[in-house]
This record gives structure tokens, sequence and C-alpha cells, in this order.
């Protein structure tokens, strides 16, 4: 008897495994699916297939009638020496660059100049680091490896380069729990942000519009349910603020659900007046954008927040971008340009 109670014990364990095994196969299966399952949509958000369907809310500045034919910021900065592609691309490769003379001080003192309006604004400032772990990158709604993902990756590691600050912004607090009375938590991120770029080229990638590095000014916020569509108008104010500031012309877009992507409940871009655009027509180009992401990226990080009533829920996350610095120059230098081929500076920056 003990030897038969034996042998079914074991034969119990051989089949429990077995099915432990397939268990464990299905739930990474399950999982995987899972992650590919987008957010919900805003009710407001205009319906719509692709960016063509995008809805312009509103313009700010004028388009000016110029007496001149209007160089692009390619042809501006190679008349003043301000921007290497070539030796960029042998040092590197295509779509990288070096920034020279006075446009590499101008990024600088762009990027001091945002993080003082946003820390005026209550925001706290934060230096990530250019990596981040896979899971992050998941948890936040990127892809960070395959066939059609826009991350470099780092071999022999799970580890990948940040496509932008939101990313390691938004592991800040992964497996954490806030407490409601410290809602809503406002962090302003400085980063480097590398991109692959992937099937990109030949629309609208010149100069600096398309590139595989670059640097930029990150809002990123966490806060309760409630406060979410509240917060998301703020991140528009915010953009508009900077852009004005600068005395550029751009317009606000609300991003239609075909070009939502998988984390926005809702978006809004600014775009800016470029000359180079349209074979130097000019026409808009996206300078920022600003999404209400809900719960999607806290339910994937697992960060929750206590309630006073002590109950726990998942948080929302916002991101905005505050500045890029591969497309706000396109911006300064080609509205900026003057009939001599000079090209002023923002008020604010001087």
């Amino acid at each position: 008897a003990d030897v038969l109670r034996k042998a079914i014990g074991k034969k119990i364990k051989e089949l429990l495994a077995e099915k432990e095994r397939v268990l464990d196969v299905r739930n990474e299966e399950v999982h995987a699916l899972a992650l590919r399952i987008p957010n919900m949509t805003h009710p407001d958000a205009p319906n719509g297939a692709s960016d063509e369907d995008n809805k312009e809310i509103e313009v700010f500045g004028t388009v000016p009638a110029l007496s001149f034919k209007p160089l692009s910021h390619v042809a501006l900065a190679e008349k003043h020496d301000l921007i290497d592609f070539e030796r960029g691309a042998k040092v590197a490769g295509a779509k990288f660059y070096f920034l020279k003379k006075q446009l590499a001080i101008l990024e600088q003192a762009i990027v001091f100049w945002t993080l003082q309006q946003m820390v005026a604004e209550g925001y706290v400032p934060m230096i990530t680091p250019d990596l981040a772990k896979d899971e992050v990158l998941l948890g936040t709604g990127y892809n960070p490896r395959g066939p059609e993902t826009q991350i470099y990756s780092v071999e022999g590691t799970d580890l990948s380069l940040i496509g932008t600050a939101e990313i390691p912004l938004g592991g800040y607090h992964k497996d954490e729990i806030i407490d409601e009375d410290k809602m809503p938590l406002k962090y302003v991120g400085v980063s480097h942000c590398f991109r692959t770029e992937a099937g990109t080229y030949g629309r609208e990638s010149y100069g600096l519009y398309r590139v595989h590095q670059f640097s930029k000014v990150e809002l990123f916020l966490f806060c309760a349910p409630e406060q979410s569509n509240a917060l998301h108008e703020e991140l528009r104010r915010l953009e508009q603020m900077i852009f004005t500031k600068l005395g550029l012309t751009f317009r606000v877009v609300d991003i239609c659900t075909g070009d939502l992507g998988g984390p926005a409940y809702r978006k809004y871009d600014l775009e800016a007046w470029m000359w180079g655009r349209n074979e130097g027509k000019g026409g808009w180009g996206e300078v920022t954008s600003a999404s209400n992401c809900t719960d999607y990226q806290a339910r994937r990080l697992n960060v929750k927040m206590r309630r006073k009533d002590g109950s726990l829920e998942y948080a929302h996350t916002l991101n905005g971008t505050a500045i890029a610095l591969s497309r706000a120059p396109i911006a300064i230098l080609e509205q900026y340009q003057q009939e001599d081929g000079s090209i002023l500076i923002p008020k604010v920056l001087r």
C-alpha cells in the first residue's frame, strides 16, 4: 500500500508540474494579448482614421506674408554653420548631428528657460536616466522589442534607451501607493531621447524634424481620477504659454481616435508654422503633445492611490511635451529669419 501511495503521489506531482508549465505558457500568452489593448477614448475626441481627421481648435499668431523667399532651417543652419549632419552621420549614422556655435548655446538656454517657467508653475525638476528596464517601457505603453519597435535596446540586458522622459518618470512611482492628499504629483523632466524612427523616412523628415537623438523637457503628472481632465487642460495651457512667450505662430489640434496611440484617452498637439515644409511653401509641423492616459499606465505599472477612507484605486497619469529640442528650433530658426539671412533670438531667451 505504501508503494502504491508513493507511486500515485509521484504521478500527481508530475501531472501538476506539467499543468503548471502549460498554465505559465497560457498566462504569458494572455498577458501579451492584454498589453495590446489600447486605452478607452474620450467621447469628445474627434472620430477619424488618421492625422488628416484631427480637428484644429485654435490658432495663435498669424502666418506673415514675407517679402522674401524664406529658407528652411537646414539652409539657415548651413549658412551660419549651426548644424553638421554630414559629420554626425560619419560618427553615428544618418539622422544624427552635431549642434554648433550659437545653436548649441540656444538649446541650453531653451532648456533652462523652460525649466524656470515650469518650476514657477509648481513642477518639480528632474533629470532622468536615459535608460529604462523593458518592463517600465511596457508599463508606459512602449514596445521595447520586436520588428515594429521605435526603441533602441541594449543587447544582453533588459534595458533600452528611452524615447522620452515620460518613460522613466512614469516608472518613478512603480509599485507604490500614493496618499490622496499628496495628489497631484507634478514633475518636469529633462532627458535625451532616442528613437529609431523606423518606417518614417519620406514623411516630412527633413533636417531636425525626425532624428534619432534629441533633448526634451517633459511634463508628467500622477493624480486622482477626478483630477485628470482638468489637468489635461492645464498641460495644454502650459504648452500654449511656452510657445506664446517664444513669440511663435502655432495652432492647437485635437487628435482623432485613429491617431491617438495606445495609452492616450485624449490628446492635444501643438503644431508650429514651418517655412521649410511642403517644398518651401510652408505648413504646420507638430512640436508638442499633451495626453491624458487615465489609469492605463498606472495599471500596468501598479501605481495606486490610497483614498482618505483607506480604499485603494489606480492613479491617473498625464504627460506633455514642454519643449522638444528637435522641433522647437525649427520653428524658431524659420519664423525668426530675416531678409538678410540673419536670425533673431526670441526676447525671453536673450
